[in-house]
């Protein structure tokens, strides 16, 4: 299957399909070649992914990429008309506005970032938090220049976290929860948990996440429960292959952390990404080995409910949701990793509950995916869109 070029695309092709933008399902996918593909390339491919559509796994447009950014995960501003891509490669944070067609990418020096891992915006818009896993260091930006501004940087013992990957932000509590997870060549672990004041990114306290004396546990992701109060976050354990919670207590301004599930007895190991729906009240985490997707009631935040688990594919990872909530989506691969690097995306029936098939097109390909995020459409009301910028 060939993907249509970027180039055969128009603004006005676009802005005229405006009306059917409703049923398009859209997604980015940025990915990379396979190990043992002769020549090593990297895009970002944008999908319909809707499986009643007849485009179904049809890919619609690609952005090239250097072949050696190592292109990573992709993240979203507060009111998506921006997508910020990190980088494993390259001491870069790529930017594109998706207001603006065709999607062009700005790329931002960082040099203060090595490994590139996990970015969160604050809930005004206005400061992006960049967490560096090979330099163990923090980058705060500004959001609406695109520049870095302050560097939390591991020389300064007052804003140390070591081996930063997840990150998760709360202005209400003026507070940023970041993980130490591990060092890029999987040489040394973490297994903390740290909590820094926002608005100065001066680190207040520290926590231990696992129950083990002497397993580094590695929490990768960490995420708010929405619609949460007081505020609860969820960690994901990757080496330990468990789930913890976090609760914020008002009164003495703290986090205090427990476990509350355990993916072992259930022979899957390396999890990594959560998502929540809408309501808050459904947690989705995924398994990397061999490849799950593990469904939660998540009617108390600070103690969600295993309901069941649906196979999906080796290097199960990033997940997004339809907007009817119906179906789910699982990118399966874990930085080309040998056992948990399928390439495939799975496709879930979320009201039955069962695998109705993969999206195999970059897979045959020769590709890996390294991250889905749904497209936001900006163009539905294109007059008010163009007028007003």
């Amino acid at each position: 299957m060939k993907p249509i070029r970027l180039l055969s695309l128009t603004l006005g092709l676009l802005l005229s399909c405006a009306s059917l933008a409703s049923a398009e399902l859209l997604a980015l996918l940025n990915y990379e070649s396979k190990p043992d593909q002769p020549v090593r390339r990297e895009g970002i491919a944008i999908m319909e992914i809707d499986p009643e559509s007849q485009d179904f796994g049809k890919i619609l447009m690609e952005i090239p990429l250097p072949s050696d950014l190592v292109a990573h995960h992709i993240f979203f501003n507060r009111d998506r008309t921006k997508a910020y891509v990190t980088a494993l490669g390259k001491s870069l944070l790529h930017v594109v506005d998706l207001t603006k067609f065709p999607y062009r990418l700005r790329a931002i020096e960082v040099p203060d970032c090595k490994v590139g891992e996990d970015l969160v915006v604050s809930e005004d818009n206005k400061t992006w938090y960049l967490t560096c896993m090979g330099s163990s260091n923090v980058i705060m930006g500004d959001a609406v220049k695109d520049k870095p501004i302050k560097t939390l940087s591991s020389t300064d013992p007052a804003a140390f976290v070591l081996y930063p990957h997840g990150i998760a932000i709360h202005n209400g509590i003026d507070r940023v929860l970041v993980t130490s997870t591990v060092k890029p060549d999987m040489s040394e672990q973490g297994e903390t948990v740290s909590v820094l004041e926002a608005s100065t990114g001066k680190v207040l306290s520290t926590h231990k996440l696992s129950s083990k004396p002497s397993t580094k546990s590695a929490p990768v992701e960490i995420m708010f429960s929405p619609n949460t109060n007081p505020p609860v976050v969820h960690i994901t354990n990757m080496l330990e292959a468990t789930l913890w919670a976090g609760i914020w207590d008002p009164k003495t301004k703290t986090f205090s952390f427990h476990q509350v599930d355990d993916f072992g007895p259930r022979d899957q190991g390396m999890p990594l990404e959560m998502m929540y729906n809408a309501k808050g009240d459904r947690l989705y985490v995924t398994t990397a080995k061999p490849g799950f997707v593990n469904l939660y009631d998540n009617s108390d935040p600070a103690h969600p409910k295993f309901l069941k688990a649906i196979p999906a594919a080796a290097g199960a990872h990033h997940t997004v949701l339809s907007p009817d909530e119906r179906y789910l989506f699982v990118q399966n691969s874990l930085l080309n990793l040998e056992g948990m690097s399928d390439g495939s995306i799975t496709v879930i029936d979320l009201k039955n509950d069962k695998v109705l098939g993969s999206i195999d097109t970059l897979k045959a390909a020769g590709f890996n995916p390294n991250c889905i995020m749904p497209l936001p459409n900006h163009f539905r009301d294109a007059k008010t869109q163009v007028s007003s910028r």
